[in-house]
């Protein structure tokens, strides 16, 4: 059962702890912006200007402003505990923070010189989170994630591809490239959530004994990494093949990590369903591919709310609220309010997913879908807004003080 994040008399906010780690900084900035970017896209579409339209707006949005977004916040912080080395902090931090809000503010301006300026901006906040996690990478030694850095700045790349074929208006190739740039984000997420899930699960529930399963990880990133290849080159069958394969090993995955064991465990139990999602999302989009499943799933809407809302979404929720209380000293466990998240988020996209069928109520189910998908997001935002902005709640008093003198010191 769930138990209220338990803390002490809270000292107040300082800059110095926000800026210490990435997660602080854009576990916020991301799920504010997928609260408010869903509420434009769903009440007030008529505020998204030219060159964008509106599909290409909210898939961009969803995908490089809120789940890379996390991604790379996550990864700045993981990385940190992965090779010793804090990759970004304090002033850098704070800078690509603004870069990144400048970038969303530039698309909203309207008009090719601001969305030209906020490509600029949001390939700088990518390429440079690249260059730093490689830094580190390379200092610590930490050859197994070598990779990681490459696709982050793979995700900036294939972003920058979306935003030239959104400028010129193919409407195709804005939904080829989209495709392209969430088959990278599924690789990198897959390369995560396979390592850390077992490791959650082995860490929360005592006695449980899950393998890591690295030889089928490691099939999975190579076959990911083929899919994207086949993607960009438009050879589809084989792209095809290549996603039924990696979708099939994480079922097989999710099978092997004993689910029945977490089903009390909430912030587990949601970890599982967002990764099984995801694999069944990537295998909807092999039957797509080809061709097959009828008109529901043969609709590329179908797998892209597979894939980003019941995997990537889900898993979000999921690893900004766990990771949180895990690096700021907080005991793993949930309080009502962020519970009623977790069930908000599912009822979102089982809400969205239906809102697909050909039915009279498809615009109310839109509506809900959407709502549901604020309150989740708004819930994490009250209740985590003020852990991220002070300091770990087992730091010492002196840690404490010696951080908040660090903003005085800076400006000496």
């Amino acid at each position: 059962m769930s138990k209220p994040i338990q803390e002490g008399a809270r000292p107040t906010p300082n800059l110095s702890i926000f800026l210490s780690l990435g997660f602080r900084p854009l576990y916020i900035a991301g799920c504010a912006w997928a609260l408010i970017s869903v509420a434009i896209w769903i009440f007030a579409p008529q505020l998204i200007p030219a060159p964008f339209f509106a599909v290409a707006w909210h898939a961009h949005e969803m995908l490089w402003g809120f789940i890379a977004t996390i991604a790379v916040g996550f990864l700045l912080t993981a990385s940190a505990t992965w090779t010793g080395f804090n990759p970004m902090k304090g002033v850098s931090l704070g800078i690509m923070a603004l870069v990144w809000l400048a970038a969303r503010l530039s698309y909203l301006v309207g008009g090719n010189s601001a969305f030209l300026v906020g490509m600029v901006l949001e390939s700088l906040f990518f390429t440079y989170s690249a260059w730093r996690l490689l830094r580190v990478m390379l200092k610590g030694k930490s050859v197994r994630n070598y990779g990681v850095p490459f696709l982050v700045l793979g995700l900036g790349a294939s972003n920058v591809l979306f935003l030239l074929a959104t400028l010129e208006g193919n409407y195709l190739l804005v939904i080829e490239r989209f495709n392209t740039g969430m088959l990278f984000m599924a690789v990198l997420t897959i390369l995560i959530a396979r390592r850390v899930i077992p490791f959650f699960a082995g860490r929360m529930v005592p006695g449980l004994q899950i393998p890591m399963l690295a030889t089928s990880g490691r099939v999975q990133l190579v076959v990911g990494s083929v899919a994207i290849l086949a993607g960009l080159a438009g050879a589809h069958g084989v792209m095809a093949v290549a996603l039924l394969v990696v979708g099939v090993i994480g079922l097989y995955q999710v099978i092997r990590w004993k689910p029945l064991s977490v089903l009390h465990k909430p912030m587990l139990w949601i970890l599982y369903l967002g990764y099984a999602s995801m694999a069944i999302g990537l295998v909807v989009a092999a039957v797509h591919l080809v061709g097959w499943g009828g008109p529901l799933l043969a609709r590329a809407a179908t797998h892209v709310h597979i894939v980003g809302m019941g995997g990537f979404a889900l898993l979000i929720i999921g690893m900004v609220t766990r990771t949180a209380l895990g690096h700021t000293g907080r005991p793993l466990a949930l309080d009502h309010t962020m519970l009623a998240s977790y069930w908000l988020m599912v009822a979102a996209v089982v809400l969205r997913l239906l809102a697909l069928l050909p039915t009279a109520s498809a615009a109310s189910l839109l509506h809900a879908a959407a709502a549901a998908w604020i309150a989740a997001l708004a819930l994490y935002l009250y209740r985590y807004v003020p852990i991220l902005l002070r300091p770990r709640a087992d730091a010492a008093p002196r840690q404490v003080a010696r951080a908040a003198a660090a903003p005085a010191q800076m400006k000496r």
